[in-house]
């Protein structure tokens, strides 16, 4: 399969596929992408397109578990939010905080996860079992027993099962910008710290006394 010819990002270390110069199948998928919801090629896309077959799995895989889990929106931005700031993932961040006070999260919970602090969930118990949950996931590659019987209590199987995918999946995009230094597109502010530093603790909820 013959290669486009690229467009060579300023910022970025590879060069990003442009619309006038893709091949027939980078064109596809391209075009698949934009007419969904995303309705824009951003992020790891511009670079997994390189390979387009390896794009299209990436963004039917993304566009299930971006859009279509059981977990409340709000809650599924939360869990990527604590995966970009484990991984010092600017533009992740960047487009997943706006998504996440878009629809409905706590802005002052997004903004203590960006600084390292541990955010005051309340009464929001749910957000409390997301963000514990994620936070040992991208920590450990693993969540102690309570952390997940209490997701598996309030979402059920499926919920557990989704819910790792998301920080699986978020991980893979987050190491993807960075490996790649896919650049913010413009307009959208760098104002993660820490990027490009050592990775960041991420404080652990105190447990709920019954």
């Amino acid at each position: 399969m013959g290669r486009g010819t690229d467009s060579r990002s300023e910022n970025g270390r590879i060069s990003f596929p442009e619309p006038g110069s893709m091949t027939e199948e980078q064109t596809a998928v391209y075009n698949q992408i934009v007419a969904g919801p995303r309705q824009t090629l951003v992020g790891p896309l511009r670079a997994a397109l390189h390979n387009p077959v390896l794009a299209d799995r990436w963004q039917r895989l993304g566009q299930v578990l971006r859009f279509e889990t059981c977990l409340p929106t709000r809650l599924n931005e939360l869990a990527i939010l604590v995966t970009a700031k484990r991984w010092n993932s600017p533009l992740e961040w960047a487009i997943h905080k706006a998504d996440a006070l878009r629809v409905g999260l706590d802005p002052a919970i997004a903004e203590a996860i960006r600084v390292g602090e541990l955010p005051e969930f309340g009464d929001d118990d749910a957000a409390r079992e997301i963000y514990e949950f994620a936070r040992q996931l991208v920590k450990t590659a693993d969540v102690d027993s309570a952390t997940y019987a209490a997701i598996v209590e309030r979402w059920g199987e499926v919920g557990a099962v989704e819910l790792t995918a998301v920080v699986g999946y978020y991980s893979m995009v987050a190491m993807t910008l960075n490996v790649h230094r896919v650049p913010l597109p413009d307009g959208v502010e760098d104002n993660l710290p820490g990027a490009n530093s050592a990775l960041p603790e991420i404080p652990a909820t105190k447990p709920v006394s019954g």
